[in-house]
Order: structure tokens, then sequence, then C-alpha cells
């Protein structure tokens, strides 16, 4: 339907974020051990940390994977976007109500 890539990219951001949260939590951590405690498969959370580190969130080092110092600013900056992504579903909604 009109919403499955939608809901499929959400799921996507939803599955960084937790990776994003745990490598908070644990640093420096690995894969593996990311694997391990959010009970997800290694390809998945080897591709968030790719997507994570190319945003310039997170770094890898030889110990496993750091919230770069710049990186806190990302996520406030991703605080900010997810306002104006809820202002759009907002909308999206109001007009879908109406149909």
């Amino acid at each position: 339907m009109v919403f499955k890539k939608l809901k499929a990219e959400a799921e996507i951001v939803l599955r960084h974020l937790l990776v994003l949260k745990t490598v908070m939590e644990k640093q420096p951590v690995g894969i593996f051990k990311l694997s391990d405690i959010l009970n997800m498969p290694k390809h998945r959370v080897r591709y968030s940390l790719r997507v994570l580190e190319q945003s310039g969130i997170i770094v890898p080092t030889q110990y496993g994977a750091m919230v770069k110092d710049e990186g806190y600013d990302k996520i406030e900056e991703m605080k900010s976007e997810i306002e104006e992504i809820k202002n759009i579903l907002g909308d999206i909604e109001d007009l879908l109500n109406k149909l």
C-alpha cells in the first residue's frame, strides 16, 4: 500500500536508534556483543553501525564502536528533525481523515 515503504524505513531507523542507544550505554562495544545484547543478527548490527558511522555519529575503534564527540550534536539535530517529521505525519493524518 501507500505507506508500506514509509513503515519499512521507520522500522530501520528504529533499529539504528536502538543500536545507537546500546553503543552509548556500553561503549566501546563490538558487533558480536551488540548482536548478543540486542538479540539481532550480526549483519543488521553491522549495517546499522555503518549508517551511524557514515552519519558522523559513531566511530569504530580497535575496542569497538564509540560515539564521537560531534555525535551528540548530530543526535540533537535528529531530535529537531523528528519534530518536523511528526508535523508532516500530522498533516498526512488530517488529510487522510478528510477522505
